[in-house]
């Protein structure tokens, strides 16, 4: 029977037979160039649709797998880190850098957590948001490492989860700088790859206590 194909990026879709790919757009942000080619890459193999997902990702549906290989030649960019056990793409919101409401730079805090983190094998699923404000947009309060931008800084957020058992994530810190943020984040992530725990963040924090996580990572 098909199966993903962990190891080229690619999804099994409904229909057992074709798969769905999604080029790493970190952020969401992209060229015309990369979009370009995405279309043409759709097009010449035959894609039965496009899909933008939640993850700021555009999903290409619909290919055979004596395609994939091809496909992600002629796109030449990374393939997004969709599924397994790793840190998936981090959502990013248009911030400061954009956005007239944003008050925090979540663009430049959220490439660098991106270019660090995107794909990293870790025990379990593991996603991150980052949002330039208290609207947030990218949904800091479901990941397991929420960011949210304040006017005094940033604020973290742990064990987030928006699955079959919904949980609202924790707050550990507030009025953060980006470089206190980035140095906080790399402790959570160590701790999760030593902790071994399949399980996301959230319950392994409901399982040991917040107060004991805090411990853990040094707070």
């Amino acid at each position: 029977m098909a199966k993903d194909l962990l190891e080229k990026g690619a999804i099994l879709q409904r229909d057992k037979e074709t798969y769905a790919i999604a080029p790493h757009l970190p952020g969401g942000i992209a060229s015309a160039k990369q979009l370009r080619k995405i279309a043409d890459v759709a097009e010449k193999y035959g894609a039965a649709t496009l899909k933008v997902t939640s993850s700021q990702r555009i999903a290409i549906v619909g290919l055979k797998e004596e395609d994939i290989d091809n496909a992600w030649e002629d796109l030449g960019i990374k393939p997004g880190a969709a599924i397994g056990l790793c840190v998936r793409s981090i959502k990013i919101c248009p911030g400061s850098t954009f956005c007239k409401r944003g008050q925090q730079d979540s663009v430049s805090l959220g490439l660098k957590l991106d270019e660090r983190y995107h794909g990293m094998e870790l025990p379990c699923k593991f996603k991150m948001a980052v949002s330039g404000c208290m609207n947030s947009c990218s949904e800091p309060a479901i990941k397991d490492i929420g960011i949210m931008g304040t006017p005094k800084g940033f604020t973290v957020m742990v064990g987030g989860n928006a699955a079959i058992k919904p949980r609202l994530a924790d707050v550990i810190a507030d009025d953060l700088t980006e470089d206190e943020v980035l140095e906080l984040v790399d402790k959570i992530i160590s701790f999760t790859k030593a902790n071994g725990s399949k399980h996301r963040l959230g319950r392994v924090i409901d399982e040991m206590g917040l107060d004991r996580f805090k411990e853990e990572i040094g707070l």
